[in-house]
């Protein structure tokens, strides 16, 4: 009979005091056992040293950890740049629509303005989102003429705002009136789009002459512009 065995006899001889109990090792066990090895061994090493050569020893560890954080600062400064790829707002075409819009928002958010350049709003509504693309380097804006994007698209339902994020259209914003037409400012933009998710204040990058106070648009208010149901029409 092995006495170290885990078998049902002898849990019933250790049970009566006739074998003693059995000692089980875990994981966190070994692992302290290790830790508390390493820790020792270190001790003797430095033990043995020399004041110089603790001190040469001093100098190694302040290169290794330098290098560890320059290693560090590299890896986030790669990432960042991996996520803010973007900068500008682009016109697209219709064939474009797809790969650029679409496909491409499986990945990244994407806001989708659809314009035409005789209408004072969609002017007002390009600068706005020129401005917050160079902010907002993770999220992709780009713009694309009306028509082409939605035939017979209602010039009175200009500017729209597509919103796609996992693959799909997420939000939509027709017209500006909620906002005050062409007295409509950035910041109103900005704050839309923070709250469908499309932009993410902790990426905002402040560019020069920033200020707390955006100056006002005015100009000519819009008209009442008609809700246009644009799930089975985008392309």
């Amino acid at each position: 009979m092995n006495p170290d065995e885990d078998t049902e006899w002898n849990d019933i001889l250790r049970k009566h005091g006739i074998l003693p109990q059995q000692v089980k090792v875990t994981q966190n066990d070994i692992y302290d056992s290790a830790v508390a090895q390493a820790q020792e061994e270190e001790s003797r090493r430095l033990e043995g040293l020399g004041v110089d050569e603790l001190a040469a020893l001093e100098d190694e560890e302040d290169d290794r950890v330098l290098e560890q954080y320059r290693r560090q600062r590299v890896a986030e400064m790669q990432a960042q740049a991996a996520r803010e790829r973007f900068g500008e707002l682009v016109q697209i075409s219709e064939p474009q629509y797809k790969a650029e819009v679409t496909e491409a928002s499986r990945d990244t958010w994407i806001v989708v303005h659809l314009f035409r350049e005789s209408i004072p709003m969609c002017k007002l509504m390009n600068r706005h989102l020129g401005e917050l693309a160079q902010r907002y380097r993770a999220t992709k804006f780009v713009k694309i003429v009306s028509v082409e994007c939605i035939h017979n698209y209602p010039d009175a339902n200009l500017p729209t705002l597509l919103v796609y994020g996992k693959g799909d259209m997420r939000a939509q914003l027709v017209g500006l009136d909620r906002f005050g037409g062409m007295r409509t400012k950035r910041r109103d933009i900005e704050r839309y789009l923070t709250g469908v998710g499309a932009v993410d204040p902790a990426q905002r990058r402040a560019l020069p002459g920033d200020s707390e106070d955006e100056d006002e648009s005015e100009g000519e208010g819009g008209s009442g512009a008609a809700y246009f149901d644009l799930g089975s029409r985008v392309k």
